[in-house]
């Protein structure tokens, strides 16, 4: 089999399509939780610790002020950088949460095993009686 027959016949298994459906979705997903954790979220945040933009807290660590955007600031030195990482924790955080309850409804949503019923543990006595009086 030639490679191009060998890579044809990987791309077109189901589970390859699904992944890449599942990874352009989540993308777009991931974007969606961006924006609202940026625009919705993070402003009143922002507005609530002095009304500057929350990504844009950092602690300067080359003797940069702390007036400067987050941009200027790495362009004048080494900046930790606090806010924008508390920024993608919490889009992380919101992200996972979201998957977390999308999980729990395709659960939910599946058949659930059910245990075996009465009338099957009555078959299993009777068989057990028969095979006891045949041994006897």
């Amino acid at each position: 089999m030639s490679m191009v027959e060998e890579f044809k016949k990987f791309v077109t298994r189901g589970n390859v399509v699904d992944l890449a459906v599942g990874v352009i979705i989540g993308g777009a997903f991931g974007r969606i939780v961006d924006s609202l954790v940026k625009d919705i979220i993070m402003p009143p945040i922002g507005a609530l610790l002095g009304g500057l933009d929350f990504a844009n807290y950092y602690v300067p660590l080359n003797g940069q002020g702390t007036s400067l955007p987050l941009l200027e600031a790495q362009k004048a030195g080494a900046v930790l950088a606090y806010g924008n990482f508390l920024t993608i924790l919490l889009n992380f955080i919101l992200l996972a949460f979201v998957i977390f309850q999308m999980v729990r409804m395709v659960n939910r949503l599946r058949k659930p095993v059910v245990p075996p019923t009465v009338a099957e543990a009555e078959e299993i006595r009777l068989l057990r009686e028969i095979r006891d009086a045949l041994t006897k």
